[in-house]
Order: C-alpha cells, then structure tokens, then sequence
C-alpha cells in the first residue's frame, strides 16, 4: 500500500517537494497539502491537471491548524515539512504535533527535489528572508551580462492565484505582470530585474520552467525566497547574511542548511550593522563553513528628495514578509528616516484596517512599521487604506516597487531605493570570473 503523506507548506517548496519526488510516485499517496503563512490559501485545490494521472480529483489543500485532525482522518504514516524561515524550535514543534499524532516527520533535503540543469547554475539564497538576497541577485545578474553571458532570472515560487495558469510564467515587461495578476509581493521580486532588462521565470513547475529557460540563456540565476535552499543543483552557491540578526544563521531552518552549502557567503549591510555584530557573524559563519569565502558589502539608500524629510512626521512602509515571517523590526524605510532627519516615525496601528489589523495580530512582533501586504485585490485595497488613514506629513515607501503603480497614495512621499555595494576584495565579480570566465 503506498504511504499516506501529507506535505506542509505555503505555496512554494510544497508544491516543488510534490513535483519533484511524490508525482507520479505510486509507492506515496499525498492525501492533502496543508498551508500558512500565506493568506486565503487554504480551502483551494492543486489541481488534476498539476498532480498528475495518480490524483484525478486533484489533491485538497487545508489550513495547518487541521494538520493533527487530517492525520486520524486519513491514517496518515509521513508528514513532509515544507515551507522555510522559521527557527530550528518551531521546526520540531511541528515534529512533535506530528509524531504525538501518530506518523513520521520529514525533512526532504537536495538530493530528490534539486532539478539538474544543462547550463550552469548561479544560485542566490540567504540566511533570512530581508537579508538582501534581491538586491544582491541583481547585482549577479549584471555581472554576468557584463561578462557577456545571457542569463534570466528564476525566481522562488509564489502561486497564489490560478495554479494552471502559473503552471510556467514568464515575464519581460511590468504589462506581463498585470495580465497575470501579480500580488505585491510578486512585483516586488519581479519589476526590479525587469527594470535591469532581466526576463523573470516563475510558477509551480519548476523542472518545465528551468527547460523553458535554458533555451535562451547561457547562465541560470536562481532568484532564492525566504531563506529555502535552491530548487535546481547549482554550480555556484551565494547565501546573502544580516548582521543586524546574528545568531540566526544557526537558529532558523533552512537558513543554516544554506550556509553550510554555500561557496560564498555575503555579510550585507555593514554600513548600518554594529561592528561587534559583523565581527561575531563573521566567525560563526566560518565555523559552519570554513570553506566558503566571506564578502562583505552595503546597501546604500537612495532617495529623489531627502530634505523632503526632515522635520517631518512620517509612516513608513516596508517589504511585508521581512517585517512578518522575517521578524525584521525594520528596513531601508525606517533607516532613511531616521538618516534623513524626520522629526518623528508615526506608529500605524491606530490607522490598520481588517487584513493589515490582522496582520498585526498575527506577527505581534511587528513594529511601528507598516509591512506592504498585498495577497490579492482585497488586502492592497486594505493596504490603501491603511496608508490613506494615517495621520502624517509624509509617508516613506522602503518597498522594492513604487507602491504608487499599485494603490492609491494621497498623501506626500518618498520611494527609498537600495542596491549591493562590495567593499573591498574579493569582489562577486572577481569570483564569477574566476568560476566562468569571460565569454569570448
């Protein structure tokens, strides 16, 4: 009989676990995918036409809160952990809920989910999510084309809406991304490469999407989410750290599992980090990894008009999942306010409105800072709102995009905007030569 399974997830490396190692596998039976995280996820369906001829009725997905009802429902012998970010403890918390209920808990590692590619694999991935893994991978991306190599960047998963229609998507302009319905959350990994006249890959299945890709490119960039570890098997590993968080390079799966495979590992923002911070990241990243070469490197802050700022009350909004699941108290909004003279940071939570309030709830840990969430039509709308109602001079927009293609902003503002910056040697460029050469 095969093994009853359920995959825990968030709409990402679940699906990926499935596509790689559970379809078509008749020795498994996946009875239900369970979702967080991730807003009105839960209550869908991965469809037939993903799941394959084992799964006619495709394969139901449910709220993780009926993890322990669905494994006596169903009898089920193996649950597979699937979704990233979260400490080592909460980990075997859900182990425990797991084996209490009766099945096992599993961990599922490179060698039966990473897809081999036939073009070299330069990946980007982090310790956690907000440690600057975007800016960084565009960083790679123009390296490579400066060394005359076409690349496309692919980038982690985050299918919230038609799953078939996600299937394989490929975007080259922001047009593309408004046919498809990108959330805020999308556009904020996309619309920064597309600006670089980077084409973007994303979707559910990733072994079709990598073949798509390696038809036009020489080099494949994975575009790493959160802090998972890569999808495809990669010739050169990148894991981007935060000194303004150290410890957690040891303390969150699958963070550390990145460190330990890493070639090179970038120390970001050691402009704004506390020296003893760096330091001490510094040696516990070489301890879990002696043989990874260490860079370090900035993210300078940009912004059209700073004198705009000083003296001026203001709300600040931030990428949403480094402030939520990334647990980061603040981002390049908040540092640019403070570096730019505002005289003070107004705390939304008065102003947040039903999914933002929510939110709140949900990650009590979240600051006055106003995370940009955008799941769907129903929360950028609740986003707007919250923005529109807040009593301020100014608001400072540290997201990715400029929010203001998205919703409505009636009020003054300013776009913060960040990019990598090496300092001193070796730089990414000279280990990328070193490992691919120039083309000629």
């Amino acid at each position: 009989m095969p093994v009853k399974t359920i995959i825990m997830g968030a709409a990402g490396r679940d699906f990926h676990n499935f596509n790689t190692f559970f379809r078509g596998n008749a020795d498994y039976e996946v009875v239900a995918f369970t979702a967080t995280q991730i807003p009105d996820i839960s209550g869908r369906l991965f469809p037939r036409e993903l799941a394959g001829d084992l799964y006619p009725s495709g394969i139901p997905i449910h709220a993780e809160e009926e993890l322990v009802d669905l494994i006596q429902k169903h009898n089920v012998e193996q649950v597979v952990f699937a979704y990233s970010d979260v400490p080592h403890e909460y980990v075997m918390h859900k182990a425990a809920i797991v084996n209490a209920a009766g099945a096992d808990f599993r961990l599922m590692g490179t060698r039966y989910t990473q897809v081999k590619s036939s073009k070299p694999v330069v990946s980007v991935c982090a310790v956690r999510t907000g440690a600057g893994k975007s800016q960084t991978a565009r960083r790679v991306s123009f390296i490579l084309r400066e060394m005359g190599y076409v690349t496309a960047a692919i980038r982690h998963p985050m299918p919230y809406g038609n799953l078939i229609r996600q299937e394989v998507q490929r975007f080259t302009e922001y047009e593309d991304l408004d046919e498809a319905e990108c959330t805020i959350e999308e556009r904020e990994e996309y619309e920064p490469h597309l600006d670089n006249g980077v084409i973007v890959y994303a979707g559910v299945d990733y072994e079709k999407i990598l073949r798509k890709a390696e038809e036009e490119v020489d080099i494949v960039l994975w575009d790493g989410g959160n802090n998972d570890f890569p999808f495809f098997k990669s010739d050169f590993q990148i894991v981007v750290a935060d000194p303004h968080r150290p410890g957690h390079e040891f303390k969150y799966y699958p963070g550390e599992t990145n460190v330990r495979m890493a070639d090179v590992i970038v120390i970001n923002k050691v402009d704004t980090a506390n020296p003893d911070a760096v330091t001490a990241l510094r040696e516990s990243l070489h301890k879990l990894n002696p043989r990874a070469t260490q860079i370090e490197a900035a993210s300078p802050l940009f912004v059209d008009d700073p004198e705009s700022i000083r003296s001026k009350r203001v709300l600040v909004v931030e990428d949403g999942p480094s402030l939520t699941h990334g647990e980061m108290a603040y981002g390049a909004g908040f540092v640019a306010a403070r570096r730019f003279g505002a005289k003070e940071i107004v705390d939304p939570r008065p102003f947040a409105v039903r999914s933002i309030k929510a939110t709140y709830e949900k990650y009590p840990k979240t600051g006055p800072i106003l995370p940009a969430m955008g799941y769907g039509e129903a929360q950028r709308k609740d986003l707007e709102e919250t923005i529109n109602n807040s009593d301020v001079d100014l608001v400072i927009v540290g997201t990715p995009i400029d929010l203001k293609r998205i919703i409505n902003i009636k009020k003054p503002n300013q776009r913060v905007r960040y990019e990598l910056q090496e300092i001193g040697q070796p730089t990414l460029k000279d280990l990328l030569v070193k490992k691919f050469g120039v083309k000629k």
